[in-house]
């Protein structure tokens, strides 16, 4: 795959089929997320993969409260607030992540990103994002929640056998499956619109009106 296409379309993609995934194209994705630059390059990382179907299910419960308890906290409201607004994007994506909380037991492969020893705690999403786009390069949609590091984190490490006493914490939760939707180039306000120049506020002396990749292709 070409490499703007994998950057360009490689989205959310929450609803997948339960079709196993292949192991060399899970050996891929990992190989791909360690080759990742990390902080002070300490590689302060591991990997749990999970494709055991009692595991995932145990997994896919807690995954379900933790959503609930998110939902209640961090995001109270806002489903409320799209819905009034008719934001019917924000409303598909809360459908979509929805749909994750129902089913992310019937997911086939879900890969659990742990760090340890980093203060700012962002070191190993490069490696995270390298996973997602050796995905990608596959045709398997992924999704990156953290939801259970937020609110059932001590649930979460338990369950795993994840060895909090010895400083590890889960960073992210990655699902992988085959999509049930379309890849497509994220709509998203012009760069100009995000970006500035030199100093907060000031505007650029360019503008990208529509994506450099897709539109054109």
């Amino acid at each position: 795959m070409e490499l703007y296409e994998a950057l360009y379309t490689t989205r959310a993609m929450r609803r997948v089929s339960a079709d196993p995934i292949p192991t060399e194209v899970v050996q891929q994705m990992l190989d791909a997320a360690i080759r990742a630059p990390s902080g002070s390059n300490m590689q302060q990382w591991r990997w749990l993969v999970l494709t055991d179907r009692e595991a995932i299910r145990q997994l896919g419960e807690l995954y379900s409260e933790a959503f609930d308890a998110g939902m209640d906290t961090f995001y109270a409201g806002a489903e409320e607030r799209a819905r009034a607004a008719g934001a019917t994007d924000i409303l598909r994506i809360h459908s979509s992540s929805r749909w994750l909380r129902d089913n992310m037991r019937s997911v086939p492969l879900i890969v659990v990103a742990c760090d340890r020893n980093d203060p700012i705690g962002s070191s190993i999403y490069p490696a995270v994002w390298n996973l997602m786009l050796a995905a990608r390069g596959a045709g398997v949609g992924t999704t990156l929640t953290t939801f259970n590091t937020h609110t059932r984190h001590a649930e979460t490490l338990e369950l795993l056998g994840i060895p909090a006493d010895k400083g590890w914490r889960v960073a992210a939760i990655v699902s992988c499956g085959y999509p049930l939707g379309k890849w497509g180039v994220a709509k998203r306000p012009p760069v100009e619109k995000v970006v500035y120049q030199d100093r907060w506020g000031n505007p650029t002396d360019w503008d990208v009106p529509e994506p450099l990749w897709g539109a054109k292709t």
